[in-house]
């Protein structure tokens, strides 16, 4: 287990190499960049306090390209006068390349994100040690519990991230955790009524 999330950790951490795209400039770093159905990166390759850029497009018909190398003035004259702090200032940053945000705010979502995978990972974990208990395969109302709180902040998180692969996979799971705690009420219910009579 470790291994398979040291493994993730490594993929999702580690600097892009950018596949697909031209070989990069010596010491430069890619900024990734979608423009319709065409995806690419702004290379930024900062020297004695000056940054000079490249576009760099792959998926063009089984070959990558680039353009001429450019200066601010250029990436000004097409984004406007404050291209260079909108686009690059801090964007290098670990956290904004290793969550794949863009702004601190962001952060939130990523804390609802963790907070949900958290929720998903105890429920594991809670079943496993009331099973481990009774020594056979056992499901607490707890984990029904853990199941939905998870199930809503991930769909809450991959709703804000615009993920339908996330959103489609929590959907369908928060129906049916709510659905068995409501029968487990259901049952508790009962067992009141027959302890009573």
């Amino acid at each position: 287990m470790l291994l398979l999330l040291g493994l993730g950790v490594w993929i999702v951490t580690s600097p892009s190499r950018a596949p697909g795209l031209p070989e990069l400039r010596e010491g430069a770093y890619v900024l990734e960049l979608r423009l319709g159905k065409a995806r690419g990166a702004l290379e930024v390759l900062e020297e004695g306090g000056q940054r000079s850029y490249r576009w760099l497009w792959r998926d063009r018909k089984d070959h990558a390209a680039s353009s001429p190398v450019f200066g601010p003035d250029t990436l000004r004259q097409f984004f406007g006068d404050d291209a260079e702090e909108h686009f690059v200032a801090g964007a290098n940053h670990p956290l904004f390349r290793v969550f794949a945000i863009t702004s601190v705010g962001s952060l939130f979502w990523v804390l609802l994100g963790f907070i949900g995978q958290a929720a998903f990972f105890g429920r594991m974990a809670l079943q496993w040690i009331a099973s481990e208990r009774e020594q056979r395969s056992v499901v607490p109302s707890t984990f029904w519990v853990l199941s939905l709180l998870g199930g809503i902040l991930l769909f809450t998180y991959f709703a804000w991230r615009k993920d339908i692969v996330g959103v489609l996979g929590q959907s369908t799971g928060i129906v049916i955790y709510a659905r068995n705690l409501r029968l487990i009420r259901k049952e508790l219910r009962s067992q009141r009524k027959a302890a009573a009579s």
